[in-house]
């Protein structure tokens, strides 16, 4: 149950237009960073911004007081799925956004958000675009210019595997009471709820003025944490479907050969330039695509595969 634990003027009854629903975990800066992006956009009708602390060591009490008005909750749980669970139970908005803690705002990310969602009508679901958020530009690490072109491909989960990440999501309040709430941190919550709401009818919509950034993983060990949580979600489903064995080899097999597909696609993205970045994007997108491969095989024979140590051990 999540309980008011800081700043925010009390709640009136009476509805807002927009509820911005944060989770947050260990990244007091990084939160800091956040809301001044969401908060240098205004819209009419009103504004609501809520933080949904998970269990940090410090609650952000500070961090959320700088900015007047913002609500902190906390949430026990663990998990992002039950932190936003939280939000929307004390959010008063006719559209609910969602935006990770470790993620910038872009210009009109909330504008173009609400005007999906409110165009869309009580049957609104829509993600929007996210764009690596570079330390340098002009100097990419290898994971930025791999995570450039490979990290958050949002218009393809949208498109072609109905769903949305929950990092840059938005829908009208109704579409939630109806799908129910986000999964615990078990399960890849947003691909479960993202598969709700399209069964029950309520497919997502792509908007990419609705724009965020996210900063890259800082080393390819991060990426491995990241791959292995990913796989072990892919395997407990596929076991789940009753899937034939022979699908899942078939797929692992695959990998090592989709570098030369996906190198190539490396080569001619529009998000990533200059060919020491591409080479470079090219040397991680091999490793990872390795990785996937081995680890595909050895959670066959494993047992108790848990995603349990991804949120709270930090990652983001």
């Amino acid at each position: 149950m999540a309980s008011l634990q800081a700043s925010g003027p009390e709640q009136c009854p009476d509805q807002v237009r927009v509820s911005v629903i944060i989770p947050h975990f260990n990244m007091p800066d990084a939160l800091a960073r956040c809301l001044t992006s969401v908060l240098a956009e205004t819209l009419d009708g009103g504004v609501e911004v809520i933080v949904v602390d998970n269990g940090s060591r410090q609650l952000p009490t500070d961090v959320v007081a700088a900015y007047p008005g913002v609500i902190l909750l906390s949430e026990p749980t663990p998990g992002p799925g039950p932190a936003r669970n939280a939000g929307v139970a004390a959010a008063r908005g006719a559209a609910l956004v969602f935006i990770d803690a470790d993620c910038r705002a872009g210009d009109g990310w909330l504008k173009a958000a609400v005007d999906a969602v409110e165009a869309g009508g009580n049957r609104a679901v829509v993600g929007g675009d996210v764009r690596i958020d570079f330390v340098d530009p002009d100097h990419l690490t290898p994971v930025e210019a791999y995570e450039a072109v490979f990290a958050y491909r949002q218009r393809m989960y949208i498109e072609k595997q109905g769903f949305s990440g929950t990092g840059n999501l938005a829908m009208h309040r109704s579409v939630h009471q109806t799908v129910g709430p986000f999964a615990g941190i078990g399960i890849a919550e947003d691909r479960d709820w993202g598969r709700r709401a399209s069964a029950a009818g309520y497919r997502p919509v792509y908007v990419p003025a609705m724009r965020i950034y996210h900063p890259a993983r800082t080393d390819v060990a991060s990426l491995t944490v990241k791959w292995r949580r990913h796989v072990a979600h892919d395997w407990a489903e596929h076991r789940a479907a009753g899937r034939p064995l022979w699908r899942w080899l078939l797929k692992a097999a695959l990998m090592p050969a989709s570098v030369i597909i996906d190198g190539g696609r490396m080569l001619s993205s529009e998000r990533l330039s200059g060919l020491a970045n591409k080479m470079n994007g090219m040397a991680v997108l091999t490793q990872i695509r390795l990785l996937r491969c081995t680890e595909m095989l050895r959670v066959i024979g494993a047992t108790g595969e848990d995603a349990a140590t991804h949120w709270h051990s930090g990652a983001a």
